[in-house]
């Protein structure tokens, strides 16, 4: 696994004071920062006006994906915002859809309640949810974060995202990047990581203090959230089984899942029906999943059914804000009512939340070597379009990551030249 060399000086806001700090690539840069009466942090990165950025200014598929220049930069606006140079992102599958206009309405309406009257206010859009870098301004209210600092973050899918040279987020969703791992290594975590807490602490109910008698099932555990997902249960104690294709088997074992189901056989559900009973099931595939995983948890004992595919956004973008949430919330009830009086079990849903303490613990255990980041492609800032195409493809063995901000440390350099299977490599092998 690469490793990156830092030498890393925190820079104190201070009136009309000049400090140094070593890079991420080893070498002096000098940064000169003031704290203003308006209460914001200033450095020479606010003079910087355009960036580099990939937009889309219309919903659809990749053609829509426009490479430009002279983006406007953001800017810190806020006491508590922190501006990030973005090192690498990598893609999601939430990418794609909101590529094609998935949760238009409600997620514009929580970055503009304007967009209601005005839709073109929403535009043009900037994706990508997953962001590592360095932080070059922050507000003069921020005090976990220095420019000079390496950070990984999840950006919420209300704001402009990571596909760009600078992104600008709240100190609260953002975390201080793992040492023992590259802003390409670091990329591939925050997002799945995530989605994956607030689904396993939030709705399940696990933590690393309740999880050494529990039995988790994850449907669909080869890509980007079930990878995280098996080694954050492993390293809380739990026992887990996942579903997956035969070709992923080795992948799935060599993070830690104990059992292995190949979800194309023919007897995969009589195979799951003659195992114990779970505790949890965490499903990140859909579809008729729901229908014979709700009869392999322990019933009447508290065990929770937690599904990422809900139809709360497709809802609303199909029927409208207030019908759509209407109807979703009703889908909710039934089947969470029916759940519960049949079997006891509980059905719930599992929502992306960016939160940055959280991501403060994943470090922990990504610094402790329980966390592998598991990267199965690497894109080029100019070959995003190729990034969208390859997920695209389905069947991911983990993350797929845009680099852009190409390094030049010896750490990162040697990291470049690692190939896509050497990283599946280390994986079945930790």
């Amino acid at each position: 696994m690469g490793s990156v060399r830092v030498i890393s000086t925190k820079l104190l806001c201070a009136t009309k004071a000049k400090a140094a700090a070593a890079g991420p690539t080893g070498t002096l840069a000098r940064a000169w920062s003031v704290c203003l009466g308006r209460g914001v942090c200033s450095s020479p990165w606010r003079l910087q006006s355009s960036m580099s950025a990939w937009l889309v200014d219309q919903y659809g598929s990749n053609e829509v994906l426009k490479f430009s220049d002279e983006t406007p930069a953001p800017t810190v606006n806020s006491p508590n915002e922190v501006m990030v140079k973005v090192h690498a992102t990598s893609l999601n599958p939430l990418d794609i859809a909101m590529r094609g206009g998935y949760g238009a309405k409600l997620l514009n309406l929580r970055r503009d309640p304007l967009s209601v009257v005005n839709s073109d206010r929403e535009f043009p859009l900037i994706l990508g949810r997953d962001v590592s870098g360095v932080v070059v301004d922050c507000g003069s209210e921020v005090t976990h974060f220095f420019p000079g600092d390496e950070v990984w973050a999840a950006v919420p899918p209300w704001k402009q995202g990571s596909l760009a040279e600078f992104v600008t987020l709240t100190e609260f969703e953002v975390s201080h990047k793992p040492k023992s791992i590259s802003h390409t290594e670091a990329a591939s975590i925050p997002y799945v990581a995530s989605t994956a807490l607030s689904a396993l602490v939030n709705a399940a109910g696990l933590c690393k203090d309740r999880c050494a008698d529990k039995r988790v099932l994850i449907a669909g555990g080869s890509g980007g959230i079930g990878t995280f997902s098996i080694q954050l249960l492993k390293a809380w104690g739990a026992h887990v089984t996942v579903t997956c294709s035969q070709n992923a088997e080795g992948l799935v074992r060599g993070l830690g899942a104990d059992e292995v189901v190949n979800y194309m056989a023919e007897d995969a559900e009589e195979h799951l029906e003659t195992m114990e009973k779970f505790d949890v099931v965490l499903d990140g595939v859909g579809g008729d999943t729901e229908q014979w995983a709700m009869g392999l948890l322990k019933p009447w004992s508290g065990a929770k059914y937690v599904t990422l595919v809900t139809p709360l956004l497709h809802d609303t973008d199909s029927l409208g804000l207030l019908n759509g949430t209407f109807h979703a919330g009703l889908s909710l009830h039934n089947t969470a009512f029916q759940s519960a009086i049949s079997s006891g079990v509980f059905y719930r849903w599992g929502f992306y939340a960016p939160d940055g303490p959280a991501l403060d613990e994943v470090r922990e255990l990504v610094d402790a070597g329980k966390i592998l980041p598991v990267v199965e492609a690497q894109f080029p800032f100019a070959q995003v379009p190729q990034a969208f195409q390859k997920l695209e493809e389905g069947h991911a063995r983990g993350k797929t990551v845009v680099r852009v901000a190409e390094e030049d440390e010896e750490g990162q350099s040697e990291e470049m030249g690692q190939s896509d299977g050497e990283y599946q490599q280390e994986a079945e092998h930790k």
